[in-house]
């Protein structure tokens, strides 16, 4: 795979001043336009092996354009609050919103796996596995719109000796080059291999490698240059894509579905209630205060039907919990800062710590619900939703957090009753909205997104508990009664 990265390719300074100019004007009027067309992000990964000019390229590159509009990522060891959540939430957090340029140098997604690989604490299918994990990631940020960018900058072993003997003979230059830096140079063919794997494993259509031979600055600055301005221009000079259709829902062979399988009647009197509630309260009270519950978090969705109760049975939660211990996250539609985002972005960022609880009050599920059937989102972007939030919700759960998710059902007949109670309620009007009652004419698309969305999502790691919420108190028992077995489970 690098055997023409190790051909000699070099630029003599009359080609590279030549060419530098023009490339450097051309790049930040690139830039510009896509600050001011803010379509697409673009994502730049630079990795390779030590001493190939990875920081030098980058340096360059940000003096070339306008460094105001890129964000430099060098990541080294992660922090407390970040070992505390899933690998992928550094990520995260730093990805660039559309109109910009982010560029991950240092501590990349690619860095840990390969080191673990290095260092022998994974074997070919581990390391296999963790890359699958990040092309189904980098597809999803193309298919979100993003252009991601991958350089692998490539030295012979004998151009990184030479390289790095220079750079000792330097007195200006010496401290670049550590005994760290030579005994990896000492794993060179070693490294080589493990790389040759990682690349051949994640050169995906979406995001494919390009790989730089990097013995020569000049050689590979503008290489690189050139190649981010032409997939720029091109991706620049592509058609917006056609706004979404309205979703709509496939013909029925008949009425049988899994909401349509819940006992809407179920109800509990007052004082059983009250009774219940007092105990489910204590018990939920005692179960996050244990001691093992610290290496836990618990992430709770509740989903439902407008007017099913989900603001109330999030009040008996909370109720019963350290208020330094929870955050309650309602989800609206997204904002200007959001949509610059791919959708799940906004709630990668607030994924909850060890000893910590947050409650959802809706969800991602949205892209597969009131995106689907409004329209919001065309339909590959709903159909592929699926994958993208139960590899969300993997990724929670196999780092420790308990995902509790509900959905509140309640029929047509008592959606309206409670439509009306809080039309004629002072301290009730505020939860009635037009885009309720439009919600409510798409009544039969939206129970067929629900239906499609359990079939595809409840999982082991991450059920759905389905609750009949005609009756508020049964809804809210049934709520803390899961919650609480469910820590206990994981406890």
């Amino acid at each position: 795979m690098f055997e023409s990265a190790e051909l000699g390719h070099r630029l003599s300074k009359d080609e590279y001043d030549s060419e530098e100019p023009r490339l450097r004007e051309a790049l930040l009027n690139a830039q510009y336009e896509l600050l001011k067309d803010v379509r697409f992000p673009v994502i730049i990964l630079v990795s390779g092996l030590d001493g190939s000019g990875k920081g030098d390229t980058i340096n360059l590159l940000n003096s070339w354009m306008d460094p105001r509009y890129i964000q430099t990522n060098a990541l080294g060891a992660p922090s407390e609050d970040e070992l505390e959540r899933p690998t992928m939430y550094r990520f995260w957090r730093v990805l660039p919103p559309r109109g910009r340029i982010g560029i991950f140098y240092y501590g990349s997604w690619y860095t840990r796996p390969i080191g673990e690989r290095m260092k022998g604490k994974t074997g070919n299918a581990e390391l296999d596995a963790k890359l699958d994990e990040i092309v189904r990631f980098e597809q999803m940020l193309t298919r979100e719109g993003a252009l991601v960018l991958k350089f692998w900058f490539h030295l012979s072993k004998k151009a990184q000796k030479a390289r790095f003997q220079a750079l000792e003979k330097d007195r200006a230059t010496r401290w670049r080059v550590t005994a760290t830096d030579w005994k990896h140079h000492a794993l060179h063919a070693k490294f080589s291999k493990v790389a040759e794997r990682v690349l051949r494993h994640t050169n995906s259509t979406e995001a494919p490698w390009t790989v730089v031979e990097a013995a020569d600055d000049r050689y590979r600055n503008i290489t690189v240059g050139q190649a981010v301005l032409d997939a720029l221009t091109r991706r620049l000079q592509q058609p917006a894509p056609a706004p979404p259709q309205t979703g709509r829902a496939p013909k029925r062979r008949n009425d049988l579905d899994v909401l349509k399988n819940l006992d809407l009647k179920a109800g509990l009197k007052k004082a059983e209630y009250e009774e219940r509630l007092a105990a489910l309260q204590g018990r939920l009270n005692r179960l996050t205060r244990r001691k093992r519950f610290e290496k836990l978090s618990v992430v709770t969705v509740f989903e439902g039907m407008d007017a099913a109760g989900k603001g109330g049975s999030i009040r008996r939660v909370t109720e019963a919990l350290n208020a330094r211990q929870y955050r309650v996250i309602p989800i609206a539609a997204p904002t200007e800062e959001e949509r610059a985002q791919p959708y799940l972005w906004r709630f990668w960022r607030h994924v909850p710590g060890r000893g910590r609880i947050v409650l959802f009050d809706r969800s991602w599920y949205g892209r597969v619900l009131v995106e689907r059937v409004e329209g919001f989102c065309s339909e590959p972007d709903w159909q592929r939703a699926y994958g993208e939030i139960n590899d969300f919700e993997e990724q929670l759960a196999r780092h420790g957090a308990v995902l509790v998710k509900f959905w509140l059902q309640i029929s047509a007949e008592e959606q309206l009753r409670r439509f009306k109670e809080r039309e004629v309620t002072g301290f009730k009007r505020h939860k009635i909205t037009d885009d309720d009652w439009r919600n409510r004419d798409k009544w039969p698309l939206y129970e067929q997104a629900v239906c499609d969305m359990i079939d595809r999502t409840s999982t082991d790691i991450a059920p759905w508990t389905l609750i009949a919420a005609e009756d508020k108190r049964h809804a809210r028992i049934a709520v803390l009664e899961t919650l609480c077995t469910r820590i206990e489970q994981a406890l």
